[in-house]
């Protein structure tokens, strides 16, 4: 059985690799490493051999309708009609076996370091599929509702990116500043880390031009490519580190750290003690009314936005440069809604 359950994830592989626009024509040998490194973290063909593709890709054909085509010219595989994909066929039950598998698979690991910060996303896979017994139902949505979650873009850069930090190599891109009214500009740039924050995906890089490590969000890239020239990560990066004192994308000096002290009322405590703002909060007092919190991050305009999603709820109290800036907010929304 789960053989079989590998042979349906081993399409969806197969069919992620035939529709990436920025690795066309993928061959027998690429295919089999895409599937390979996903099923087993391995490329050296100990447990997929290229025999194994062949008969994906013909079953793939005579079950699903895929129209794989190969290219002489280009040494690999395409689809002849490109708006195809076999994630819009329905699921079948074997479908949902094997994802079914795949999840329980994971939730015996989600307790493991390596994967506890991907937990609450194992939860929701292993919700989802234990809910949906029967692939043909339609009237779940009448029920029950998941989050979801909009695309920002970007995504499609996440493999090549991924694949340069690995390689160590340098790429360049055009990029649109979201503060900016000039036209794109290039950024040529030595990719370090790929970090998700809110839905949305950001390169931390050490900028050529700039000399300097500076983020960018793959939703505002655009021409991105790879080069062949490698490079040294920059003295003092630590990836595992980088974000220690950080709420959300915005870093500083460990020397801009500082104490942030906060009191909330009753019910907004109750939220902060259940979902801390970071892995740093600590309370401080118990009060009739109040709660005092600390927490030991980088002031930035991550934090002061979680401060004012509780509005009234949350007074800051130290350091008095931000309860300055939160000052000047509340004012500036007094202002509109009087």
């Amino acid at each position: 059985m789960p053989h079989i359950k590998n042979a349906l994830i081993r399409y969806r592989i197969i069919d992620r690799c035939l529709r990436n626009k920025y690795a066309p024509y993928p061959s027998k040998s690429k295919l089999r490493e895409a599937c390979e490194e996903a099923l087993y973290g391995s490329y050296d063909g100990a447990n997929i051999c290229d025999s194994t593709i062949e008969k994906d890709m013909f079953a793939m054909k005579m079950e699903h309708d895929a129209p794989i085509k190969y290219s002489k010219r280009f040494g690999g595989y395409y689809y002849q009609d490109p708006n195809f994909t076999i994630n819009d066929i329905p699921l079948t039950e074997e479908d949902l076996s094997a994802i079914k598998f795949a999840a329980n698979t994971l939730m015996q690991f989600r307790d493991v370091n390596l994967f506890k910060q991907f937990g609450s996303a194992i939860d929701k896979i292993v919700d989802r599929v234990s809910i949906a017994a029967n692939p043909e139902e339609r009237d779940l949505a009448q029920f029950i509702q998941f989050e979801s979650t909009v695309s920002t873009g970007g995504n499609e850069f996440l493999p090549i990116l991924l694949d340069a930090i690995r390689s160590s190599v340098k790429v360049h891109f055009n990029y649109q500043s979201f503060t900016s009214t000039e036209p794109p500009k290039q950024r040529n740039v030595l990719p370090l880390l790929l970090k998700e924050y809110r839905n949305r995906w950001y390169l931390i890089s050490f900028d050529l031009d700039k000399q300097s490590i500076i983020t960018y969000a793959l939703d505002r890239m655009n021409g991105l490519a790879i080069t062949d020239e490698q490079f040294k990560k920059p003295h003092g990066f630590d990836a595992d580190n980088f974000f220690k004192h950080t709420i959300g994308i915005t870093v500083a000096s460990s020397d801009e750290v500082q104490c942030v002290q906060f009191k909330a009322d009753h019910v907004a405590a109750k939220y902060l003690i259940s979902q801390p703002l970071h892995h740093t909060q600590e309370v401080v007092k118990i009060g009739k009314n109040k709660t005092t919190f600390e927490i030991q991050v980088v002031v930035s305009e991550e934090l002061i936005r979680a401060f004012l999603s509780y509005a009234g709820e949350i007074e800051v109290l130290q350091p008095e440069s931000l309860r300055t800036i939160m000052a000047k907010r509340a004012k500036s929304l007094n202002q509109i809604y009087n």
